[in-house]
């Protein structure tokens, strides 16, 4: 059949398919127009976000894109060695990784006031997929949402969520409280501070993760432990932050550091500290400061967002998310995942140093009991075992990616009957497990949990293993948290 007689009959069996769409549709709605180009001397192609947005027991099938364009909005600048310059490193992996078929740009130090603006001017050049990186972002993307039904909205740290838009975070609590075993292993005065950016609940549940670690080896060492909270009231600032480590160093007394804000003038501050003979330290906080202070970071917290980055586009590209199923999407990778890592350095070849090679030795030095065993053995070894008893824990990643499963993530055990009876669902060690006693440093209407919202104090029993839920929403410290408030 010639070419253009091909043509004809191509184009009259659309027309066919439109009509026979057109009947079962009627006039309930009117989707977004289907976009046919027939370029001279080509054959038809045909371009389609939408077929139809009926409401329906029936979902409506969306064509996979042929290529994405995804931005990025951080909350800080991405040469801040913390936060935005660990997700943007994402960004830079995945924009390589994909690049037949991804496009990236972003925004950096933008504030909530300029969200909204910054959003309009990414869709109309046209990117369809948008993260949004902070948690203050949160109420204003889901607006933005409403706003624009056909872009992919994800939004990191939060828990708004509907059919165009999705939450995801890296959580870090377990290496915090891996972080934290080494404190209480190094701290001569038992004083540990920690300087907070804010006191929402993803950085108070990192605080007491940490200070569970300390106390769970400082005690056995006869040491009394405090952790000393200074709050900043910003993500960067570097200023305040020195300010806020002196005031813990000189006034407080504490030797050992860690923080949440996203520069490296803490670690600065107690390298420089070290020169003088004074020796602090210090944990480094997002991506790798060893580099920045190599005689005082001990080892750190790290963050890959690329593997989230990596499992969302892909799961785009394929078809498996849309903008009408990511009411549900609600990532909460942990260790096992990946996505965060212990370390203080990221060698050029990609491996991370966990533990900086000074401390090493003094660190195998110190010896104590596994409270799960009973066993004698380095704090060092401890670390490495905590860390193995959280990694490895298989079943729990497709748990992790869903609001519809988060409650099956603390479930340590499963009895499926046979020889395999008590078949292990998630990780074998969570430092949240009771006993444990708190303080509430929200209470009644500013409360977010069903603890502070009824009094002042928490008492975790012996055995509990808290939830998704309950760590989400942390509003208590542990008891030998001393919140100094903000300076």
């Amino acid at each position: 059949m010639p070419k253009q007689e091909t043509l004809y009959a191509v184009l009259i069996i659309l027309v066919i398919v439109a009509g026979v769409v057109g009947y079962f549709v009627g006039s309930s709605s009117v989707p977004p127009p289907t976009t046919v180009t027939v370029p001279a001397g080509a054959t038809l192609t045909q371009t389609v976000t939408r077929v139809s947005t009926v409401t329906t027991t029936v979902a409506p099938y969306i064509i996979p894109p042929e290529k994405i364009k995804a931005a990025w909005i951080y909350v800080g600048p991405i040469g801040d060695l913390g936060w935005s310059y660990m997700h943007d490193l994402g960004r830079r992996v995945v924009e390589k990784l994909f690049s037949s078929w991804l496009e990236t740009t972003y925004y950096e130090s933008v504030s909530e006031a300029e969200l909204l603006s910054r959003i309009d001017e990414l869709v109309r050049a046209g990117y369809s997929v948008i993260f949004t990186t902070s948690f203050e972002f949160m109420e204003k993307t889901y607006e933005a949402s409403k706003k624009y039904p056909n872009v992919m909205f994800f939004h990191c740290s939060g828990y708004m969520r509907r059919e165009n838009l999705g939450t995801y975070f890296a959580d870090l609590y377990q290496v915090y409280y891996l972080n934290g075993l080494m404190a209480g292993a190094l701290t001569k005065t038992g004083k540990i501070g920690y300087v907070a950016a804010f006191t929402i609940p993803e950085v108070i549940r990192h605080i007491n993760a940490f200070a569970i670690g300390a106390k769970e080896v400082g005690e056995q060492l006869g040491k009394n432990i405090e952790v000393y909270v200074v709050e900043l009231g910003a993500w960067v600032a570097p200023d305040k932050a020195v300010d806020a480590v002196r005031y813990l160093v000189d006034v407080v007394g504490v030797d050992v550091v860690a923080f949440t804000e996203d520069t490296s003038a803490i670690v600065e501050y107690a390298q420089d500290l070290y020169r003088k003979g004074k020796q602090i330290y210090v944990f480094g906080h997002y991506g790798p400061m060893y580099e920045y202070g190599p005689d005082v970071v001990v080892s750190g917290q790290l963050v890959r967002w690329e593997v989230i980055y990596a499992d969302i586009l892909i799961k785009i590209k394929s078809g498996v998310l849309n903008p009408t199923n990511l009411n549900n999407v609600d990532y909460w990778y942990l260790l096992n995942s990946g996505a965060v890592e212990l370390g203080a350095h990221v060698f050029e070849n990609g491996s991370v140093m966990m533990v900086n090679p000074k401390f090493v030795a003094e660190l195998k030095g110190i010896y104590v009991r596994d409270k799960l065993t009973g066993e004698m053995l380095s704090v060092y070894d401890l670390v490495l075992r905590r860390y193995e008893q959280m990694k490895y824990a298989a079943l729990l990643l497709p748990l992790q990616f869903s609001a519809l499963t988060h409650g099956l993530e603390n479930v340590t055990y499963i009895d499926i009957g046979g020889k395999e009876k008590k078949y292990l669902v998630s990780a074998i060690f969570d430092p949240f497990t009771g006993p444990l006693d708190g303080w509430c440093l929200y209470t009644g209407e500013k409360a977010f949990t069903e603890y502070c919202k009824k009094a002042t104090t928490v008492s975790i029993a012996a055995g509990k293993r808290l939830g998704h839920h309950d760590l989400w929403n942390m509003d208590w410290f542990v008891s030998w948290v001393k919140y100094l408030g903000t300076r």
